[in-house]
């Protein structure tokens, strides 16, 4: 029998909500969201949270917070939300009243679990859609990490804590890079995973031997493009996704899932196609 995970976590980001009916860059990113939100209610409804790693809406105005409060009203595992550079304060703040914020009214807060401390950062700045994290708010996660004790720490975030060789992405990535590297040095040892969105992307790797990932977003993406000389960001309608997280205190193992993919689903033991069949005659036959 399959062991049940510490914790189970759904991870999606930059949902770009736009007001109910409209599109943006020809996509619906409400019935995206939707779909998505149907999809996990039916398949993953054991989840332990949802997190949405930031770009709630795409203008920040109060008739997309309300599109996307409605949407979050049909899940039925706990979310939390983190803020993007494309969010205002005080839409999400009129739709969110109950989302913790820090003592200067950034979005950011932490929760105990039997997995570890997840604490949600607010990588945000007024005018800017570059990341932006200073002492002051370095000062509140260093203390959120204090006060943990031993306890494994799980950073989410919206802007990246490194370069991920995106020069596009990379222009508006977090300003503080070097700052935040050096105030997490000593922690590092305790920081099990970081996740972040922005990029609309799927990227994995290590950050300072940390294991990160981000994923695809639910509206629209970044197309993969190395260029130095690439001007603005480069879209494309690739399909969205959102992860699956199974946490246990020896791993974390991460699905990435194209809930809208439509293609042919089917049993690879399936005589139609043989296959199975074929590759036990061959089997047998070199005995």
């Amino acid at each position: 029998m399959l062991k049940a995970p510490k914790m189970k976590l759904i991870h999606l980001t930059d949902t770009h909500l736009v007001r109910a009916g409209e599109l943006l860059y020809g996509l619906d990113p409400k019935a995206r969201l939707d779909a998505c939100i149907a999809d996990i209610n039916r398949n993953h409804g054991d989840a332990d949270l949802a997190v949405i790693t930031g770009d709630l809406t795409h203008f920040g105005d109060r008739e997309a917070f309300q599109a996307l409060r409605q949407s979050l009203d049909a899940l039925t595992v706990p979310v939390q939300l983190i803020v993007g550079n494309h969010d205002t304060n005080d839409g999400f703040r009129e739709f969110f009243p109950d989302v913790p914020v820090d003592e200067t009214g950034a979005v950011q807060s932490a929760r105990d679990t039997g997995a570890g401390r997840l604490i949600f950062l607010d990588t945000t700045k007024t005018g800017t859609h570059a990341g932006w994290y200073d002492e002051v708010r370095l000062d509140w996660l260093e203390a959120r990490i204090a006060e943990s004790g031993d306890a494994p720490i799980f950073l989410f975030m919206h802007h990246p804590p490194l370069l991920l060789g995106v020069p596009a992405m990379d222009r508006i990535g977090l300003m503080q890079r070097d700052l935040f590297n050096a105030r997490m040095t000593p922690y590092l040892p305790r920081i099990r995973h970081v996740f972040f969105g922005h990029v609309h992307r799927p990227v994995s790797g290590s950050w300072r031997g940390v294991p990160f990932s981000t994923l695809r977003a639910m509206s629209h993406q970044v197309w993969l493009d190395f260029s130095e000389e690439t001007e603005g960001v480069p879209g494309s309608h690739e399909p969205p996704a959102y992860a699956i997280v199974l946490i246990e205190p020896e791993q974390v193992v991460i699905h990435f899932h194209d809930f809208l993919d439509d293609s042919r689903k089917f049993n690879l033991r399936d005589v139609e196609y043989g296959f199975w069949d074929e590759q036990e005659r061959r089997l047998s036959a070199a005995e």
